[in-house]
This record gives structure tokens, C-alpha cells and sequence, in this order.
């Protein structure tokens, strides 16, 4: 099936022709659902599409649209969100048959917003069971096929199907959620953009959760800008998620454009570049000149927060610990029925006792509170999002819970010290397979993420890229 129109436009372009007239909300819903019904026996993305939802929810956009002209920006955008966010009269499932009879009472409150400004959900993604698993691999409702190599690769989770969808061009954007890098790394892996946001800037209400202290949600898309409308939607306080208590919205498009001159842009050189598939390291650091020519300050400094945050010896714990709470009556009663990479990883959870994980959490926010001090005036940090590219399956397969570092590491730092991030495409393997960096910015600056991000992105033509999916037919 060829590409149609709408395949791999951006959100910016999609949304200036359905303004203008061009195509209609119904149009552009219609010919990703048939895009989606030709690919994704292949791809296998969806667990669930809805075609019905959406073509309905597309006829509201168009009569909005036609109702005085109040339409914003994301009218008639269709999307995609990962199988842990509350639909209405859908099953969230979050990577489990265990979860088929559960169906959603109320939207999240994520989903809420994003159907108040208009955007058309085509349906609900695969991910990693409980999204607990950088990997991207599920063996109980399946694993999606990373669109860059016909040989199956592993996709990068938890937010896999997301960022197969997108990468393939079945939707503009997809919802994905953060705990160790559950946006960024499968955004990587399938050469696009995620971004990571604070906790307590998005809503995480309705959201099936693994890790209340670590969870984020984010969106994947195939452009920093995109990210940035998007984001712009999703933000703000939430009467239902007690951590965005306070927090306003923040104006990620008043300087998306305004470039990097004088800013200090920083390689983070503790940790994040140790041990690094040579491609991927090479790539990374190219993209100093990138940010030179640009005008910013490129220099590189010791994170010594970064590498003690790591070296905590209960930090392996503390997602599974949290995770216990919200699955144990599936660890208790269900266990043969569980994922065999995750259940066992989970129930050593158990093993955190309560004044062990009190401490672990103090220590964290120590070191969130040292690092301000140790960033000083620095804008944002340069690190490779993952350690190595995407790799076969039967590879992973053989050891997967060394690969599964291998994913996480940079990003879950990250996680740990309550960074802001962006994740998007700097260069490809002589195999062909994306690398990404990854801009850090402080807790709550998204704004300058996506500025950093945006301005990289515009200066090279990675993001141009597409897979070939007719190999994968």
C-alpha cells in the first residue's frame, strides 16, 4: 500500500489543511484506519483499533470546526494511546489478558483533554506487560515489530506499539507513558521523538499505574514540534493526580524557535557514556558540532548525581516494590499466567522492607536537590538515549535482562533525579538502525528541552526519514 497523503505529515501540516478546507477530519480518520487494516497484521501495533470511535469522534471535530470557527489547532489530529490509559467502555488491559474484562468507567483525564481539543483516537497500542520492560518484548499479547529492519528487532518499551504507529506513519502522535524511559527508549528505538515529562506537569489519572513516585506520561511523535502542540494539550492541574497540585502550564511554543545561541549545552560524561556501542557514542557526539555551529556553548562536565543515583543498592527495587501494590493479587493467584520476564522481576519487590524504601526516597531527593546545585547555569545535559541500537529479538531473547539495562540506563536516571526529556533521531547504524541523544533539561523546563531539541532538528534531516515498510510485506 503506498503511502497516502497523511502518512508521514506532520501535526503543524495536518492541522493547516484541515483549517483551510483541504481535507476533512472524516477523510484523514478514514485513510489512516485503512493504513492501519493494510500494515498492522505485520507491524501488530494495535491490540485494539476503533473504527467506529473514531469516525464518530471525527464528524464532532468537522461540526466543531463549522460552529463558529472555534477550533484549535489539534481538531480532527488522530492518535494513538498505549493500552494503559482509561477509554470509556474500553478494556485497559496493560499488556495482560489477565486485564480483558477491564473496562474503563471515565476517560483519563489525558485522554479528557485531548478529545476536548478535538483529536481523533484510532485506537489503543501494545505495550510491555504492566509496562514494566524497556525491551519492548511481550509474550503474552505479543511484541511489536520494529518498522526499520524486516528481521524482527525489538521495538522499545513499555511503550512499544506507540512508537511502531507512529514510526510507520499510522498515526501523527501516540500517548505513551515514563517510569525508566518507557516514551523515550521506544522512541528511539524506532527513530522518532518522545518526550519525557516531570512528574506533576501531565495528569496521570485514569492511567494504569507501575511506579506512583517515577510514572510520567508523554507523547511520541515524528517531530519536535509536534511534541511541543501536543504537550501544550496534555498539561496542567488535576484535581485527580495530587502531583500537579500547583503546577501552571507552561508555554512550550512562545520560544520553540528561538534557537540555541548562547545557551550552555553540557555532555553529561559520568555514567551516560560508559560502555557504549561505538555507533551509537559516535553519533552522540557529533552532534556537539551540530549545537556549536549553532551558536550555543558546548562543553562536557561530571553529573556525580547521575552516577550515585545508579549506584544506589536498592534502586532495582523500587518499581517493583510500587508495582506490587497494584499487581499482587496477580503475583499471588496468577503467576504461571504472567509474562515470564516480568513476574519474577516483580515479585522481588517484596524483598524492599519499608524503612529501606523510606530511605531510598530521601535519597533520592537529596540528590535531585545536589543536582541543581551541580547544574548551575547549564541549560541542558547531551546524553545518548540508550546504550546500543535496536538488536534481534532471539538476541534479547538469549539475555534479556542484560539488554534490558542496556535500554534503560541513561534514561532512568533521568527518571530517578525528576529530569524533563527529549528523545530524538542524530544518526543510523552502518545497519541501518536509528540513534538517538537524549536533552536533559531541569525538572519543569520542557520549554527549553524541546527548544534544544528543536533547534538540533531542524539543522539535520534524520527526522526526514522513513522506514521502508514494503520490505516488511
Amino acid at each position: 500500500m503506498p503511502a497516502s497523503p497523511v502518512s508521514f505529515e506532520s501535526i503543524a501540516s495536518l492541522s493547516s489543511r484541515l483549517r483551510s478546507g483541504a481535507t476533512s477530519p472524516s477523510k484523514v480518520a478514514q485513510a489512516l484506519l485503512d493504513r492501519i487494516d493494510h500494515l498492522d497484521d505485520k507491524l501488530h501495533s494495535f491490540i485494539r483499533v476503533m473504527p467506529d470511535h473514531a469516525l464518530a469522534r471525527a464528524q464532532a471535530a468537522e461540526k466543531s470546526a463549522k460552529a463558529g470557527g472555534k477550533a484549535g489547532l489539534l481538531n480532527g489530529i488522530p492518535y494513538a494511546a498505549k493500552d494503559l490509559f482509561d477509554v470509556k467502555g474500553q478494556p485497559t488491559t496493560a499488556g495482560t489478558h489477565l486485564l480483558a474484562d477491564n473496562i474503563a468507567r471515565l476517560d483519563s483525564t489525558v485522554v479528557g483533554k485531548l478529545d476536548a481539543a478535538g483529536m481523533v483516537l484510532l485506537g489503543k497500542t501494545h505495550t510491555v506487560q504492566f509496562a514494566y520492560g524497556a525491551a519492548g518484548i511481550n509474550h503474552d499479547q505479543g511484541t511489536p515489530h520494529n518498522p526499520w529492519h524486516k528481521v524482527p528487532h525489538n521495538p522499545g518499551g513499555s511503550s512499544s506499539g506507540s512508537a511502531v504507529a507512529v514510526a510507520s506513519g499510522l498515526v501523527p502522535f501516540a500517548l505513551g507513558t515514563d517510569t525508566g524511559g518507557s516514551v523515550r527508549v521506544p522512541a528511539a528505538m524506532c527513530g522518532i521523538v518522545g518526550l519525557k515529562t516531570t512528574v506533576g506537569r501531565v495528569s496521570r489519572a485514569g492511567v494504569y499505574p507501575l511506579c506512583w513516585t517515577l510514572d510520567s506520561v508523554g507523547p511520541i511523535t515524528r517531530s519536535v514540534e509536534d511534541a511541543a502542540l501536543v504537550f501544550q494539550a496534555m498539561q496542567g492541574p488535576d484535581a485527580e493526580d495530587a502531583s500537579t497540585a500547583g503546577i501552571d502550564p507552561i508555554d512550550t511554543l512562545k520560544k520553540l524557535k528561538a534557537g540555541v545561541k548562547g545557551l550552555r549545552i553540557a555532555f553529561a560524561e559520568t555514567v551516560f557514556f560508559d560502555d557504549l556501542d561505538p555507533e551509537v557514542e559516535k553519533a552522540v557526539r557529533e552532534t556537539g558540532k551540530v549545537f556549536s555551529a549553532l551558536g550555543a556553548r558546548v562543553s562536557s562536565m561530571a553529573v556525580p548525581e547521575a552516577a550515585a543515583a545508579w549506584a544506589e543498592k536498592n534502586r532495582g527495587l523500587l518499581i517493583p516494590a510500587e508495582a506490587c501494590v497494584w499487581n499482587g493479587r496477580f503475583l499471588d493467584k496468577h503467576m504461571a499466567e504472567l509474562d515470564p520476564v516480568i513476574g519474577p522481576r516483580m515479585l522481588g519487590g517484596r524483598n524492599l522492607s519499608a524503612p529501606d524504601y523510606f530511605l531510598l526516597l530521601k535519597r533520592y531527593a537529596e540528590l535531585r536537590e545536589q543536582l541543581e546545585q551541580t547544574l548551575g547555569d547549564i541549560d541542558v545535559l547531551i546524553t545518548p538515549t540508550t546504550m546500543i541500537p535496536p538488536k534481534p529479538l532471539t538476541e534479547i531473547e538469549a539475555s534479556y535482562l542484560e539488554h534490558n539495562t542496556l535500554y534503560h540506563r541513561n534514561s532512568g536516571i533521568g527518571n530517578i533525579l525528576n529530569l524533563c526529556a527529549v528523545s530524538l533521531p542524530c544518526g543510523f547504524t552502518s545497519g541501518g538502525l536509528p540513534v538517538s541523544l537524549q536533552v536533559y533539561a531541569k525538572p519543569f523546563r520542557e520549554d527549553m528541552a524541546l527548544r534544544v531539541a528543536y533547534a538540533y532538528e531542524q539543522a539535520t534531516a534524520w527526522h526526514t526519514r522513513h522506514p521502508d515498510l514494503a520490505a516488511l510485506r
